[in-house]
């Protein structure tokens, strides 16, 4: 997809883009028709799947909400609107050691776990900025490329967000993807697309205004129809019965009477009307996909599992604290078979 054809056909929502695939290693060749087994096993950061779907194992490393906040005079004129966050992070308490580390130190050190331990591919799932300043991206972009692990972006709420800068939530995701996300997508497309991992299909779909429009859930529902192996990425968790209001996709109590942080972030108030019918009707295709396997999200910067009609929900703590998911796919082997299946 070229940037010029995403920006002239830019409106309030991005729409009408063809839709770009990064392959890595070998993409699933058929339809798989029969039902697959999945069995997960969660142990703080460290997650595993054991599945018959796959013949090979993939390693996955999660990152959500670094929140880095370096900037240089290229920022300058956007510091009116910076401010806040640019302060909001400087430092943090490593969610392990409890000991005082950075945004930036936090980030290196899970990439190069990531080497470390050959994942397939790192998955980076919004809030890695805490506003969209061109150095913290551009640093972003060259530490990802100099592991040589494939990478997997979408867009949390905060990386495109300048507060107090006139605009729709979708104006201003569509400005800021254009003007400085843009390089992180490799060429796909920002808001859905699709990623194909050793037999798994991975589905980048862009919730950072807590909102799915209708193409987001036309594909989504191609991708259903394919009838391979789904997990799905995105920046706000799916709601779950109990959870509060940070769970905001598909909240049936999301809207204006909740949102106590709009005037704090200096952005639209949430609808009087809460979510769209496409955005419901969304969720309910996700926890009814019978190939869907999971769900990866970030935003509430505390792990969690959330198991909402069989699937399960992963929720990484913040990275900016030093959390990530240490996620591995493995076949089932066949003393696992002969218990379980």
């Amino acid at each position: 997809m070229k940037r010029r054809s995403f920006i002239t056909r830019t409106t309030t929502t991005i729409s009408g883009l063809g839709l770009s695939t990064l392959t890595c290693n070998n993409p699933p060749e058929e339809k798989i028709v029969r039902p697959f087994k999945v069995f997960t096993t969660v142990d703080q950061e460290k997650v595993s799947f054991y599945t018959d779907i796959i013949n090979e194992s993939i390693k996955v490393v999660h990152i959500a909400d670094t929140h880095l906040f370096m900037d240089d005079e290229r920022g300058i004129p956007f510091q009116e609107y910076s401010y806040r966050m640019a302060k909001a992070y400087n430092q943090t308490i490593h969610f392990k050691t409890r000991e005082k580390t950075f945004p930036k130190e936090s980030f290196e050190q899970t990439i190069a776990f990531a080497k470390k331990v050959n994942a397939d591919v790192i998955t980076l799932v919004g809030d890695i900025f805490s506003f969209p300043s061109e150095l913290a991206i551009e640093w972003v972009k060259s530490k990802l490329d100099a592991t040589g692990i494939p990478y997997i972006y979408v867009a949390g709420n905060h990386d495109w967000h300048y507060e107090g800068m006139e605009g729709s939530l979708e104006t201003l995701r569509n400005t800021w993807i254009e003007n400085r996300l843009w390089p992180l997508y490799q060429g796909n497309n920002p808001l859905m697309a699709k990623y194909d991992i050793k037999g798994i299909r991975f589905l980048a779909i862009d919730n950072s205004t807590y909102e799915i429009n209708n193409e987001q859930l036309d594909f989504f529902s191609e991708q259903i129809e394919t009838g391979l192996p789904l997990v799905l990425l995105v920046h706000i968790p799916m709601y779950a019965p109990g959870k509060n209001i940070s769970f905001g996709c598909g909240n049936p109590f999301w809207g204006a009477a909740n949102d106590r942080n709009f005037q704090l972030e200096r952005r639209p108030r949430w609808p009087e009307s809460g979510h769209t019918q496409i955005t419901f009707d969304f969720y309910n295709k996700v926890f009814n996909a019978s190939n869907l396997i999971a769900i990866f999200a970030g935003h509430k910067h505390r792990n969690s599992v959330e198991v909402i009609k069989g699937k399960p929900q992963l929720v990484s703590d913040d990275n900016a604290s030093g959390g990530y998911l240490d996620i591995d796919f493995l076949p089932l082997e066949e003393e696992y078979k002969k218990l379980i299946l």
